[in-house]
């Protein structure tokens, strides 16, 4: 069929549903909800057989849905209704959720329903972007697939909403007001982190800390307190960029802030409140970098918040990884977290005093985690990839031996929208893994991939199922068998010579000296749009136009040169 995907963004799950309707072998183009015209515009260009919204927050012009079948996914259970379902259900302690697929209709999430799936919600309270990207990410593309099989068959038509029904257990609910958001430090630990996740990643709980008035992320509990240290709302401790918070009963770790200001950005809490917790003491208990072994195999994870690695990140990283390739262990496994990793961290970069040294300083942090990962000839090293990943986290993961996805993963190995050449040695294990050709392709069609193609095009080695803690616990068994493989030393050797013999040809350094040439122009002289780039990703902008590469074909896009490949950055 021709489906059109209507979107307020192109985000990691309207990717997802993009890849999986290709896949399943439709001719699929996306546009976003700029406004009603555009919407109208792409419909009659397109000439769809279904117009399906993964993620859209803008409602669906009337002359649409009266005259072309258009599908709303939406983040809640049957009878669910409102902007707000997922902050409800975590605030509320929801015990099971849902996402529906319904027809637009006047009424908003009031349309008759085409099929929904549930899952359990855990007892511990999730963050609202780690829930989205994870159950309701799969279920709502495990409905895009059947949404479209039924579309495909004339016999079928959606249920009308019925509150009579017993699977139809939701309510209307108003959308989350400021005030909603708001928390005391004096409140117990455990509903402090509640309401913050309930608000993670966006719009955070409101609070004031050090007498600033800010917006909270990436909250965890913290230990019982016994020393006197204040009142709540206290800052008594910090590690690696977050600050620990006395509350009414205990603690809690706060990894981000962002100043409830207009322009505010969210960065690490301590350089959010800076000269304000000058004298408080370091003090463990919050590492986002961690080293484990046993017996043959040594796991190094990391789990940057969103998957934006800043330049002290990536050499704390670096320096787990020179601890890890000096043990005596056969096998090194690169675990990331949530999101493996998105590569420079962009929102510091912004807030830093001189941006470009910043990101100057910011890429050559992250070359040094590469080049570990590539280096290592001592062991055999497996990337443990269970979330998705930008083009650094892509090109760290090639380095490895093996990289081993999870289902579901979307990887975008391009720099091309932001404005950049790129680095992390992409000119060298890119190439190596896929050929010249397919990396020439990947890098300017600017496309996600998906877990599958990745191992059809050889990014990646294996595709592996399930939550990311089975897919966890099975890379760490497969790595174990790689270690104790009758075939480990003839690999190992293998490896090395592959490596001397590369070297030889070309070093690595001479990889990265042409990358960081390039980058530097893009960097300091802004060739590609950088600034304005990173400017518009910091700030939330909404973007002017569908990207011509995803777009319904329109005659005058042809007269843009913006997905055009310019000869001197290849």
């Amino acid at each position: 069929m021709r489906i059109l995907l209507l979107c307020s963004s192109f985000n990691g799950l309207t990717q997802r549903a993009w890849l999986e309707l290709r896949r399943a072998g439709h001719d699929v183009s996306v546009e976003l909800a700029l406004s009603e015209r555009v919407m109208l515009e792409a419909v009659e260009l397109a000439k769809p057989d279904l117009v399906i919204c993964p993620f859209l927050k803008e409602r669906v012009p009337e002359r649409l849905w009266r005259h072309h079948r258009t599908v709303v996914i939406h983040p809640g259970p049957p009878g669910d209704r409102g902007p707000s379902s997922l902050d409800w259900a975590i605030a509320g302690a929801e015990p099971e959720w849902g996402v529906t697929a319904l027809q637009a209709v006047e009424e908003m999430d009031a349309g008759p329903i085409w099929g929904w799936r549930t899952f359990p919600l855990p007892a511990e309270p999730p963050r609202k972007s780690a829930l989205y990207n994870g159950a309701v990410a799969d279920a709502a593309v495990e409905l895009v697939a059947e949404v479209a099989a039924k579309a495909a068959d004339p016999g079928f038509a959606p249920v009308p909403l019925d509150y009579r029904r017993p699977e139809v257990r939701g309510c209307a609910r108003p959308a989350m007001r400021r005030a909603d958001r708001e928390f005391s430090w004096a409140e117990p630990a455990d509903a402090v982190v509640r309401r913050v996740r309930a608000a993670d990643g966006a719009p955070g709980g409101r609070a004031e800390l050090c007498g600033l008035p800010v917006r909270v992320f990436d909250v965890y509990p913290g230990p019982v307190l016994t020393e006197r240290a204040g009142p709540p709302g206290s800052v008594v401790g910090r590690s690696e960029g977050a600050v620990l918070v006395r509350t009414g009963d205990g603690s809690v770790w706060v990894g981000q802030l962002r100043l409830d200001v207009p322009g505010g950005v969210k960065l690490p809490a301590d350089l959010v409140l800076g000269e304000r917790i000058a004298g408080v003491a370091e003090r463990a208990g919050c590492s986002e970098v961690t080293y484990d072994r046993g017996g043959g195999v040594g796991v190094v994870s990391f789990d940057f918040y969103n998957g934006a690695m800043s330049a002290e990140q990536c050499l704390r990283l670096v320096s787990a990884l020179r601890y890890a390739v000096a043990q005596d262990t056969r096998v090194l496994v690169v675990r990331g977290g949530e999101v493996f990793s998105n590569g420079i961290h962009l929102n510091v970069i912004e807030a830093a005093r001189h941006p470009e040294v910043e990101a100057w300083r910011n890429i050559n942090a992250i070359n040094h985690v590469c080049r570990e990962v590539i280096a290592c000839t001592g062991q055999l090293v497996v990337a443990s990839v269970a979330g998705n990943a930008g083009a650094g986290g892509v090109m760290m993961a090639l380095g490895a031996d093996r990289v081993v996805v999870r289902e579901g993963v979307v990887l975008n190995p391009h720099y091309r929208t932001m404005g950049l050449y790129g680095s992390e040695f992409w000119t060298y294990v890119l190439p190596r893994r896929v050929g010249a050709s397919v990396a020439r392709r990947l890098t300017w069609e600017a496309l996600p991939v998906g877990a599958v193609e990745a191992v059809e095009l050889g990014l990646a080695d294996r595709v592996v199922a399930g939550s990311r803690l089975e897919f966890e616990r099975r890379v760490v068994e497969y790595a174990e068998r790689l270690a104790a493989d009758a075939g480990y030393e003839r690999l190992l050797a293998a490896k090395r010579a592959a490596r001397e013999a590369d070297e030889g040809r070309k070093p690595l350094d001479a990889y990265r000296v042409e990358e960081l040439a390039e980058m530097s122009r893009d960097m300091f002289d802004d060739r590609g749009g950088f600034r304005a780039a990173r400017e518009a990703f910091v700030g939330k902008r909404a973007a002017g136009s569908t990207p011509a590469r995803l777009a319904v074909h329109r005659e005058s896009s042809g007269a843009s040169g913006a997905d055009t490949p310019d000869a001197s950055h290849m």
